[in-house]
């Protein structure tokens, strides 16, 4: 299984209503060093409609201005649409709304 595929099959397992970051997708794709190969893998991505890349944002909860599905906005109107809240700063509250929050 390549790189990228891992990555994809991690991000695949992001809720609806969560986000994750980079270096979460990273450590759980098995190397936590991997958080920019994660960004050039879901540039890449083959497939919007299955591997929902929308949903990693950076490790201070803003989302990617070079989103490349239509960029910043677009990723935070997907996002927004799945009941995530932005901060007036921009930034989602990763506490509430990351994999890992309950």
């Amino acid at each position: 299984m390549s790189v990228f595929e891992k990555i994809y099959d991690v991000v695949k397992t992001i809720p609806k209503g969560r986000v994750a970051t980079y270096g979460w997708v990273a450590l759980k794709a098995g190397n936590p060093r991997w958080a920019r190969v994660v960004g050039y893998a879901l540039h890449n991505n083959p497939n919007p409609n299955v591997i929902p890349c929308h949903r990693v944002v950076n490790r201070q909860g803003k989302v990617a201005q070079a989103f490349v599905f239509g960029g910043g906005n677009a990723q935070r109107a997907l996002l927004q649409k799945e009941g995530i809240e932005f901060s007036p700063d921009g930034t989602i509250d990763l506490t509430k709304f990351g994999v890992w929050a309950e």
